[in-house]
């Protein structure tokens, strides 16, 4: 009767919930430290830093791609739509290791 116990937590990792806790706290450490960095990002770091915040909180861009008089829109699509795909724990770690090199 005991022998199917096992069946009942397939897939349930002690560790994962932990590390994927840390992995937001440190996210949000990040994006508060993002705020108070030495010295402003050039444009390129901070469009890909809000390319990684967008896809990290929100996943794969939706919509459609500001028109040619929005440049500062169209290129903020453009770099949040070069992640698609990216998993929201791959983009919450790169924009985590990213604000460490900028501080």
């Amino acid at each position: 009767m005991l022998g199917n116990i096992g069946l009942v937590n397939q897939g349930f990792s002690p560790t994962k919930a932990p590390a994927m806790a840390t992995l937001k706290a440190a996210f949000e450490a990040a994006v508060a430290a993002s705020k108070q960095l030495p010295e402003k990002p050039d444009n390129m770091t901070l469009l890909k830093l809000y390319a990684l915040y967008k896809q990290a909180t929100e996943g794969d861009v939706e919509g459609k791609r500001p028109g040619f008089s929005d440049m500062v829109g169209r290129a903020k699509h453009d770099a949040w739509a070069a992640l698609k795909g990216k998993s929201g724990d791959d983009a919450m770690k790169e924009y985590t290791d990213l604000v460490e090199s900028l501080k």
